[in-house]
């Protein structure tokens, strides 16, 4: 370290970095520093060793340094429903299993103990924001608050009565509620989240267009997610949905299209032309039996395609990194292409593609200065990962969650050495053992 070092808050120094922009580069024996919760520069190690005084430093000699994982879509609460109804197709698996357990249950104390199980699995597998969609936003906000997680919450909208708001009317004057107390929060930002086309009026999506682009905030629904569906919404106006949401204005760069397994070309075209980003859920399709996202062919069409879990009800985990591992997969045999959906692509779409999707790709996303420091080490020194020759392939094809060590999330550290920070894993454990007792009671 020279005299005339700067002092700064932390410097990460890694065997490789992945900054993820510029598309497909490594960088090896690179340090990350980083003041006030933003990256302040990636350079050489010895240069940053010369360059810096910091206040911490961390040395990972055999990690890759991440970005933190995006989560695009997911139901966080319903990790307390983690396998409560498997093996069953989605409306069945729905409406007579998971409706009727929320009915149940759903409160803001249920929402607060699964929003902190889903933060401490989230951590423990290198993603440091989620796309949240669920009733009681308020409580999911203020936890992810709490806890220093990054995430996207949903203000709801559905067409029947919920714990969370009996009327059409009610549902709205909440989401002004929510959105407002949120307003300019450095973690947590807001989204309309009308959960589908087949359970939301004209009326509601007219509304919410109208809203989205005052508040200037992303629409983020399921779309297009079975051929039932989509059968169904001829029968009822004579349109496929997403012709229904493109004649209500709503397919334009704010839309957040989920699931998205059932598209024509001229579909996927048009998604490209308005700026459209679809969340890729492969493991709660496959699980499901819901059909298959073609995700090779949105990428070639130009469309930002990113990834997410779903819910642990029908995943049934949290974890990124199996994720899109599994898009990569699914996306070859789709497209019956083995070049397709590529290992750098496919950590892209779980990053900065996610990051974009959401509306944060200012922020995150992507190791370059000026952007929060939400960062994931991966020790890849394990038999699983060894040798290694290509480090996208080996983040892709052969890492695993349990390889995460260390997360920062705006600066600061919230996983060390696999160990948690600031939050007690007993007692989130003994919480999802009190719902598991009081949930099988009545199921």
């Amino acid at each position: 370290m020279s005299q005339g070092a700067t002092d700064i808050d932390l410097v990460i120094e890694a065997r490789w970095v992945v900054p993820v922009e510029p598309h497909g580069v490594v960088l090896e024996q690179h340090a990350v520093a980083v003041e006030d919760g933003r990256i302040k520069a990636i350079l050489p190690i010895a240069q940053a060793r010369t360059a810096y005084a910091p206040r911490e430093r961390v040395e990972l000699a055999e990690h890759a340094l991440i970005p933190g994982l995006v989560n695009s879509h997911t139901h966080n609460p319903m990790t307390l429903l983690r396998g409560l109804a498997d093996d069953l197709p989605l409306m069945t698996w729905l409406q007579q299993h998971i409706w009727p357990a929320e009915a149940k249950v759903m409160g803001p104390e249920f929402v607060r103990d699964g929003i902190e199980l889903a933060v401490a699995e989230m951590l423990r597998g290198g993603t440091t924001c989620a796309n949240e969609n669920y009733f009681f936003p308020d409580v999911i906000g203020a936890t992810y608050r709490r806890l220093g997680f990054r995430a996207v919450v949903g203000l709801p909208v559905i067409e029947f009565p919920t714990a969370w708001a009996k009327s059409q009317d009610e549902y709205f004057e909440r989401a002004g509620e929510v959105h407002d107390g949120f307003r300019g929060d450095g973690l947590v930002a807001t989204a309309f989240a009308p959960h589908a086309p087949y359970t939301v009026s004209d009326e509601s999506f007219e509304r919410i267009r109208i809203l989205a682009d005052q508040l200037d905030i992303p629409v983020h629904l399921h779309l297009h997610e079975t051929a039932h569906e989509v059968e169904e919404e001829k029968k009822k106006s004579g349109l496929r949905p997403f012709q229904r949401l493109q004649k209500l204005g709503l397919v334009n760069d704010r839309l957040i299209a989920v699931h998205m397994t059932q598209l024509t070309d001229g579909e996927i075209s048009a998604c490209a032309e308005a700026g459209v980003s679809v969340v890729h859920c492969p493991e709660s399709n496959l699980k499901l039996a819901s059909g298959f996202c073609p995700a090779e062919k949105l990428r070639r069409a130009g469309v930002n395609v990113a990834i997410g879990t779903d819910g642990c009800a029908s995943n049934n985990d949290l974890d990124m990194i199996g994720e899109l591992r599994t898009a990569a997969l699914l996306a070859k045999a789709v497209a019956c292409d083995a070049a397709a959906f590529d290992a750098a692509y496919a950590l892209r779409a779980a990053t900065l593609n996610g990051a974009r999707a959401i509306g944060l790709e200012d922020r995150i996303g992507s190791i370059e200065p000026g952007k929060q420091a939400d960062l994931a080490a991966v020790r890849l020194d394990d038999i699983e990962t060894q040798p290694l020759f290509h480090l996208a392939s080996q983040l892709a094809y052969a890492a695993g969650r349990h390889q995460v060590t260390d997360v920062w999330i705006a600066g600061r550290r919230k996983l060390a050495a696999r160990e948690l920070i600031d939050m007690d894993s007993t007692a989130i454990l003994a919480k999802a053992l009190a719902w598991r007792e009081r949930i099988a009671a009545f199921s």
